[in-house]
């Protein structure tokens, strides 16, 4: 009977134990977002789009997007070949023929090149008529270009702004942290970014990227310094007030009196726990950051011409458009719209899970 009582004993002291042991924040977290099915819808859809740039990255796909595979401006399957074109033959010139030996001395061998062209065979390529999402003008596959153009345009965008997380996270800690000197120059800097029109940035330094071609080759590693370097300040500022709010916390302070250096406080004490408003952070400037590189490839400061980018594509449909040959334009802001409002909502449902107060989910 006794026996019988501490096995029940101990079992119903190890439900406690096991009932009462604590999730940690990235388990609670990762438990709410669960719960909103349109982040988890928004998430496979981001997942998708990024196992597709890597598959492009690889060749699996889009590997011969700048090979000639249908006509001129083929127009997308479901709208069936474009109707033929009447070409009008010329009549040929009656009378004797004119003999040209007086005239061109090279006639007399006219005829023997001409046997001598007949030996040669000549391969030619049947181009498609029609293509799942059309061709451009040169008849490239639109469809091969919006992918590859993914590829381009989500690449430079998460790097983009994980340069510009990892400036201003840097940048924030310090002031944040120490103040003083250190501070007041940090702000300084902060303000002459700010004051100046964020567009206006971006396009001097372009300017100047564009002309340093022996430094910065000009592509796709451009556009990622120029928008790591010119949108850091969001994130700056956002960390510098959480440095200064932990700083001065009892774990903070309890780490200094055990010894903790600063760099240990910064970065093994504070920093893990402002990391859910780092991630938020960059998350919104991905979709920030390919924005803008779509921009400034439309205006001819981005990638190279051997690349493309929704931009680029955007830029091309536009002379197109006038002649009726919108497909090329629908792709490209198919596969923009879908992604980026993809992220946004998948953004939104991440700050909700990280910070539910923000809702009043908690």
């Amino acid at each position: 009977m006794s026996a019988t009582t501490t096995v029940n004993t101990q079992t119903g002291a190890g439900g406690i134990v096991g009932a009462g042991a604590s999730q940690g924040v990235w388990g609670a977290a990762w438990k709410r977002f669960k719960t909103d099915r349109v982040g988890l819808t928004s998430l496979v859809i981001v997942a998708a789009f990024l196992l597709l740039v890597v598959a492009a990255m690889s060749g699996l796909v889009a590997k011969h997007w700048q090979q000639e595979v249908g006509v001129p401006n083929a127009p997308p399957t479901f709208m069936g070949p474009a109707p033929k074109e009447q070409i009008a033959a010329i009549a040929a010139p009656s009378g004797p023929n004119v003999d040209l030996s007086d005239i061109d001395p090279l006639a007399p061998r006219y005829q023997e090149w001409e046997e001598r062209a007949k030996q040669f065979k000549t391969v030619d390529t049947v181009k498609a008529e029609t293509l799942p999402f059309g061709a451009d003008r040169l008849g490239r596959d639109v469809l091969d270009k919006a992918i590859k153009g993914a590829e381009v345009s989500i690449m430079a965008g998460v790097l983009a702004a994980l340069m510009a997380t990892v400036i201003g996270t840097l940048l924030g800690a310090l002031s944040g942290f120490y103040g003083g000197k250190m501070g007041d120059f940090l702000e300084w800097v902060y303000n002459v970014f700010t004051a100046i029109p964020g567009i206006l940035l971006i396009f001097t330094f372009a300017a100047v990227l564009n002309r340093a071609d022996a430094i910065v080759p000009k592509g796709i590693w451009t556009i990622v310094i120029i928008l790591g370097l010119t949108t850091w300040t969001g994130i700056y500022r956002l960390v510098r007030a959480e440095f200064m709010k932990h700083r001065s916390r009892d774990y903070v302070r309890s780490a200094e009196a055990i010894g903790a250096s600063n760099s240990s406080r910064m970065f093994r004490h504070i920093l893990p726990n402002i990391s859910h408003v780092i991630l938020v952070q960059l998350s919104l400037h991905v979709v920030s950051a390919i924005k803008a590189e779509v921009i400034l490839s439309y205006l001819g400061l981005g990638v190279a011409v051997d690349q493309v980018s929704w931009g680029t594509m955007l830029a091309e449909a536009q002379s197109e458009l006038i002649l009726g040959y919108w497909w090329q334009l629908a792709a490209a802001t198919a596969f923009m719209a879908v992604f980026v409002t993809a992220f946004s909502l998948f953004t939104d449902a991440l700050r909700d899970a990280l910070d539910p107060k923000l809702r009043g989910l908690e």
